[in-house]
């Protein structure tokens, strides 16, 4: 049995300077970052858009010939039927001649009776009865005529409504084109907007929407889409959007400014903080950290949806569960590793996570 030699100091000496020389050879841990987790949510994503209502009908109603005003049967804001009476201009002349048109109708309907029965007993030749069928079929057509131009004398509603404020009075002179009263039909009251074409898929007749006013606090109204134009505006990229607001109250008026929500169904969406978002251009990237390959870090581009408060929706990129760099992107670099100090999750407050980082305050 040897002897115990104790280790030269030389032996010593270079085994320590091995390990130093290993030591400085090691790759750094790398920074610290905080990191956030893809989560898929439940989403409902709703559109908010400014309108302005119409009537479901609306007319001005206006003179066709020139006349003066004999009778006036409304007044400001009346409601009125369907073919109710509203205006009557002067009509003595027509009326007398459609007295004298109905006369000569009448004397040309019995002269052509005589000449039918004598024609039947061969006392009357076949072109007289052509002519006095003639001559009364003219009365006929005259009657019509004077008749239709007493019914231009005499100006109704053409559909139920509310009408406007009168701004004339009997006895003014009126002629073709000149505005008489307007009529609205406001049962049913027509809103319309245009929401960007990404809500096109959407945007189908019948979707419910809620609209509410500055003229009605505290109170919100509720119709549905009843059609979506056919084309797109190609500067806006919108499309024009129609909706039926009941209005059983009559409440609502034509022109009224609404302040439109309308609400897509819910859905799963993929979700990070928008901190981790850099964008480039019209690019979006981030910082994944890929905790399967010694937390290296990988530049990923993503296509970014919908946003909500401090997160956004990742349509592109990314899967569930990935990690990305949400403080720290200054100090990390594409295929090196990094420290994640925390993972936000949401159950403490960013100053408390911000402490994991480097000293030197460079949270990215």
């Amino acid at each position: 049995m040897q002897p115990y030699r104790p280790l030269s100091p030389l032996i010593l000496l270079g085994g320590l300077c091995l390990s130093l020389v290993g030591a400085l050879r090691a790759e750094p841990p790398g920074p610290v970052v905080i990191v956030a987790e893809a989560r898929e949510e439940r989403f409902s994503e709703h559109l908010e858009a400014l309108g302005t209502l119409r009537a479901n009908e609306s007319v001005v109603l206006t003179a066709t010939v020139t006349e003066t005003i004999r009778a006036l049967h409304f007044d400001d804001g009346d409601r009125v039927e369907t073919g109710q009476l509203l205006v009557e201009l002067e009509r003595a002349e027509e009326q007398a001649q459609l007295t004298e048109a109905r006369a000569t109708l009448e004397e040309a309907r019995r002269q052509y009776r005589r000449v039918e029965e004598l024609e039947a007993r061969d006392k009357a030749s076949r072109s007289l009865l052509d002519e006095r069928r003639r001559e009364w079929e003219t009365a006929r057509a005259r009657v019509t005529a004077i008749e239709s131009r007493l019914a231009d004398r005499m100006i109704r509603a053409p559909f139920a409504g509310v009408l406007g404020l009168r701004d004339i009075s009997l006895g003014d002179l009126v002629t073709p084109g000149d505005p008489l009263v307007t009529l609205d039909d406001d049962a049913v009251m027509k809103l319309e907007f245009t929401v960007p074409a990404t809500f096109l898929a959407v945007l189908q007749p019948g979707l419910g929407i809620t609209a509410t006013s500055p003229a009605w606090p505290g109170e919100t109204f509720t119709g549905e889409i009843k059609a979506v134009d056919s084309r797109i505006d190609p500067t806006t990229r919108a499309v024009r959007v129609r909706a039926l607001l009941p209005n059983p109250g009559h409440r609502l008026k034509p022109g009224l400014l609404m302040q439109v929500e309308i609400r897509r169904p819910d859905r799963q969406a993929l979700f990070i903080p928008e901190e981790a978002l850099m964008p480039q251009g019209e690019r979006q990237f981030v910082l994944r950290v890929d905790r399967t390959d010694n937390n290296k870090v990988k530049r990923q581009e993503v296509v970014i949806g919908a946003r909500r408060p401090g997160r956004v929706e990742i349509t592109s990129g990314l899967a569930p569960g990935d990690a990305v760099i949400t403080h720290g992107t200054q100090k990390a670099r594409p295929d090196q590793p990094v420290v994640i100090g925390a993972v936000d999750d949401g159950s403490r407050p960013l100053a408390q996570l911000l402490q994991t980082l480097d000293t030197d305050g460079s949270d990215g």
